[in-house]
């Protein structure tokens, strides 16, 4: 069997880029294709030098105008992948295969979540103007035609690019936008990344999240769900269908199919619904800001008259709202996010029993097994297998 030899032109420092790879080894692994794959070692995009190389096939992110632009004429076949447009004129040279994420069912779905949980009002964070942020100026519109569909004004926000040196005043910038919004409000942002940065200002704000701003963002990406104290609604892009596509599409051109014209819009997979929107209206004000304050500290180890500290009234009167609005105390609602925190963490398998009880502010694995068995009836263990049979039986699932 002959071998190809083929080029991945990708950012593997951003999750919908590693996600196109792996829909490319996913198409590999399910066929008898024999390919030999450029990467640059540290699965960086580079073009200097790519005319020295003699290959068969190139995937390339074509977001990026400067791999457009140095691609579009290549004697060798190559398949486009990026995001969709409005105007079909922005496309690249029809010649080119393209599978593209369908931008404006990302931004609809985002904003169906938002209304589902009860918002009226919307905007939307972006990124600045600029050819290398097209796709997100393509999330605008779609924004934009929403909003104008519901004859409302859209709210689109761009701030400043990301860099230390204008970090502060990025910040300061984002947290007056903020409270220029009426409140409660649902913000999309372009990527989880924009929405970590604002769900940063909400917190240096003191805005209480989700209960002033739902947020969401696009792109499910681990990290940036790693590094907020609250955990973040993300849209997931169908970014491994992408790449499947782009993989099958290349494997026909390679066997001499002639693929001209050919256009793939791919719809995002669904929203991985996290705390960021589970918007609610306490009626009373201590309540809001006391389940702000559980929300980012209650892996901790946090008690309850830290949580009335912060909030700057009595335990006893926390106590008496908590009663009055939830029905519960203010422990039952700090342990009812410590279990959140940890069944997460029991499903994505990756941690002992242990250090899931450690870093859920359980003070031994003993007593969070009995939380485990008084509020969802089995044990850790129990759960987490459970968790990992769901996932082998989607998995068969999807390669049936």
């Amino acid at each position: 069997m002959k071998s190809h030899r083929i080029a991945l032109l990708f950012n593997a420092n951003k999750i919908f880029d590693r996600e196109i790879i792996a829909g490319v080894a996913a198409y590999l692994g399910s066929t008898r294709a024999a390919w030999d794959l450029f990467l640059e070692e540290d699965f960086r995009l580079r073009l200097s030098g790519l005319e020295s190389w003699h290959g068969d096939g190139i995937i390339a992110d074509f977001d990026d105008p400067a791999v457009a632009a140095a691609l579009s004429r290549s004697r060798i076949p190559v398949v486009a992948v990026g995001g969709s447009y409005a105007d079909d004129s922005s496309y690249p040279d029809s010649r080119v295969p393209y599978v593209a994420t369908d931008n404006f069912k990302l931004i609809k779905l985002a904003r169906d979540h938002l209304i589902e949980a009860g918002l009226r009002n919307f905007a939307m964070f972006s990124l600045p103007e600029a050819q290398e942020n097209r796709w997100a100026q393509e999330r605008e519109k779609a924004f934009r035609t929403l909003m104008a569909e519901d004859k409302m004004e859209a709210q689109v926000y761009r701030g400043l690019g990301t860099s230390a040196a204008a970090w502060d005043e990025a910040v300061e910038q984002q947290i007056q936008w903020l409270h220029s919004l009426p409140k409660p409000v649902g913000i999309i942002a372009v990527t989880d990344a924009r929405a970590r940065q604002l769900m940063q200002a909400c917190i240096i704000a003191g805005i209480e999240v989700p209960e002033q701003v739902a947020l969401i963002g696009i792109d499910n990406d681990p990290l940036a769900r790693m590094l907020t104290r609250i955990p973040l609604s993300s849209v997931i892009q169908g970014a491994q269908e992408m790449g499947r596509t782009a993989a099958q599409l290349l494997d026909q051109m390679l066997h001499g199919a002639r693929l001209q014209g050919t256009r793939v819009l791919v719809p995002p997979i669904g929203i991985n619904i996290q705390t960021s929107t589970r918007h609610e209206a306490p009626k009373h004000p201590h309540v809001m800001r006391a389940r702000h304050f559980i929300r980012q500290y209650a892996c901790q180890g946090i008690k309850t008259h830290q949580v009335a500290e912060y909030v700057g009234i009595s335990r006893s009167s926390l106590e008496s709202y908590f009663r009055q609005e939830l029905d519960c105390s203010v422990h039952d609602v700090i342990l009812r996010f410590k279990l959140d925190a940890a069944t997460e963490m029991l499903a994505r398998g990756d941690r002992s029993i242990s250090d899931v009880a450690l870093s859920c502010g359980f003070t031994s694995v003993q007593y969070m097994h009995a939380v485990f068995k008084r509020e969802l009836g089995c044990t850790p263990r129990a759960y987490q297998d459970q968790a990992k049979d769901q996932a082998r039986a989607g998995q068969e699932q999807a390669c049936a």
